[in-house]
């Protein structure tokens, strides 16, 4: 695993900062205490960078999908264009920091991704809006992961995302050694059961762009190498993919199993397929084979260590 942090943009309020309407904050204990180990986050606050107080009225989103507006609660003061004019210049500036992601405040007017409240004309809520930052931050960069910070206490949804960002960054690092087919190839093939465990469909898709390495400009091959990858891994594992992908591994292991080492990891394959255990358990008893028979391939699979086993996200999924 790579020493340097991932950089991640995140509500500045998700760690600590004191910027809320009420001048209070939304500490995420994970996100600063667990993932902040690996992460360098860049804090964003969309109101105090816009130039409004802390503390300072409510806002809320008004009128309809299409056309959303941003207001103050009871003043009815609407800053939309200002917001939106701001949010424009921040992702321009963010383009500079290398981000591998976002993590948003859920339920935000301006930072919630989804499902924030938008009120109608009669001055009902509805869960159908996006804030105003998130929206402009999403369209400008189409391919990062983002998440929010209630989304994240689900353990899946917690764990893709961060599997995903640690995969980009591993991308990052592959282009920094230099775009070129080999590189790539390389890359592909220590993805490969990874990629399985999320899209079979888009595993096939890479691998096909992979055999034309040759063929193609390396700038577009690249681009629709990414476009394809994140496409993938935004299609979450279920345990029907697990359980394909490991006893797809357990097949490199046709000559070295004893008996009772087969019958073992297939009866805590079929325990995990039952969801009476968590994926690490058949993930830990595949990777002591991986050592104990010294499985080449195998070894330089990022899907048995995708993320720091600290992070314990396989223990819940």
């Amino acid at each position: 695993m790579s020493e340097e942090k991932i950089r991640l943009g995140i509500s500045s309020c998700l760690l600590g900062e004191k910027v809320r309407f009420d001048g209070g904050h939304k500490l995420d204990h994970f996100l600063t205490e667990t993932l902040g180990r690996y992460v360098e986050y860049v804090p964003v606050c969309p109101e105090v960078e816009v130039g409004l107080p802390t503390p300072r009225e409510t806002l809320r989103l008004v009128g309809d999908p299409e056309q959303q507006r941003l207001v103050f609660s009871k003043s009815g003061e609407d800053i939309t264009e200002r917001m939106t004019s701001w949010a424009k210049q921040r992702v321009m500036q963010l383009e500079k920091e290398d981000l591998c992601g976002f993590v948003f405040k859920s339920k935000s007017p301006s930072s919630g991704m989804e499902r924030v409240r938008l009120y109608d004309r009669n001055g009902v809520p509805n869960k159908i809006g996006v804030g105003l930052f998130a929206k402009v931050f999403m369209e400008h960069f189409p391919l990062l992961p983002v998440e929010e910070d209630g989304r994240l206490h689900d353990p899946r949804l917690r764990e893709n995302f961060i599997e995903t960002i640690f995969t980009l960054k591993r991308l990052r690092e592959t282009l920094a050694k230099g775009k070129t087919a080999k590189n790539l190839i390389d890359y592909h093939t220590r993805h490969k059961l990874l990629m399985m465990a999320h899209s079979p469909d888009i595993y096939r898709q890479t691998g096909k762009l992979v055999a034309r390495a040759g063929e193609m400009e390396t700038k577009k091959l690249f681009q629709d190498y990414l476009g394809l990858l994140i496409k993938g891994m935004r299609l979450r594992p279920t345990v029907a993919k697990h359980v394909n992908v490991l006893q797809h591994i357990v097949g490199y292991f046709k000559k070295q199993l004893s008996a009772d080492e087969k019958q073992e990891v297939i009866s805590v394959i079929e325990s995990y397929r039952a969801k009476q255990v968590p994926l690490i358990v058949p993930l830990t008893l595949l990777n002591h084979f991986v050592r104990k028979y010294d499985q080449p391939y195998l070894k330089q699979q990022v899907y048995l260590n995708p993320h720091p086993v600290e992070l314990k996200l396989r223990n819940h999924v």
